[in-house]
């Protein structure tokens, strides 16, 4: 008798793919949100890596140019009409500020140095934000992934017993089809939530290393035009 149960357990398609088209709909509408996710959360960790590289590379192709030795004013109005990045965007703001603070006669409104460092703060507020655009989905699908993907198998399972009942046989051809639908769920989910939690890591610190960055170009800016203002 076991040997004809595992005889007829194995003539069963155990394939994801059959595995899915098996499952009940409530079982396969969780594993198709778990694949979309996944593959959103991938194109999200492709395409920052990206960006972080290619904003790495514009922050240093800027520095080589900020620190050249060219007039800041030469500098502003090579990159001033159509800043290409995150730097030269911080760049434009404190010198579009400083511009703006100059009466007719030449002196300085009062306060200049106070609103060009809160041009530049908001400017590298909207950077930052540029930055972490899409990681608040990674991590909620690495909170929420494997949640979801248990959901699934507690369905399945549910589902596998009312199969059982209904066949009033519990040999493991009868088992082992509806248990094995029901955990592909959380596989899933583990597939899912798993990069997400690594990568958001990951992409976070990043994201802080190159803000802090631009922090720091902005504190060194406005040391150079509080000297100019002092003088």
């Amino acid at each position: 008798m076991e040997a004809e149960a595992i005889g007829l357990a194995s003539e069963v398609d155990f394939s994801v793919t059959a595995l899915f088209w098996r499952a009940t709909p409530t079982v396969k509408i969780v594993m198709l949100m778990l694949i979309a996710a996944s593959f959103w959360g991938w194109a999200i960790i492709i395409q920052k890596f990206i960006n972080y590289r290619v904003a790495r590379r514009q922050a240093d192709a800027f520095d080589r140019a900020f620190w050249s030795g060219e007039p800041l004013d030469e500098l502003f109005d090579k990159v001033g009409g159509s800043p290409t990045g995150a730097s030269e965007r911080i760049f434009a703001a404190g010198m579009t500020e400083w511009r703006r603070s100059h009466r007719e006669d030449g002196q300085l409104i009062a306060g200049a140095s106070a609103r060009i460092d809160r041009s530049m703060d908001v400017a590298i507020a909207k950077e930052d934000e540029k930055l972490n655009y899409g990681l608040g989905f990674l991590a909620t699908v690495g909170a929420t992934a494997p949640f979801v993907g248990l959901f699934g198998t507690v369905w399945g399972i549910k589902h596998a017993f009312e199969e059982i009942a209904i066949a009033q046989n519990t040999n493991l051809a009868v088992v082992a089809p509806g248990i094995a639908e029901a955990l592909v769920a959380t596989a899933l989910g583990l597939l899912a939530a798993i990069p997400a939690v690594i990568f958001y890591n990951k992409l976070s610190a990043d994201a802080d290393r190159i803000a802090s960055g631009y922090e720091a170009f902005a504190d060194e800016f406005s040391t150079i035009l509080s000297r100019q203002l002092d003088a």
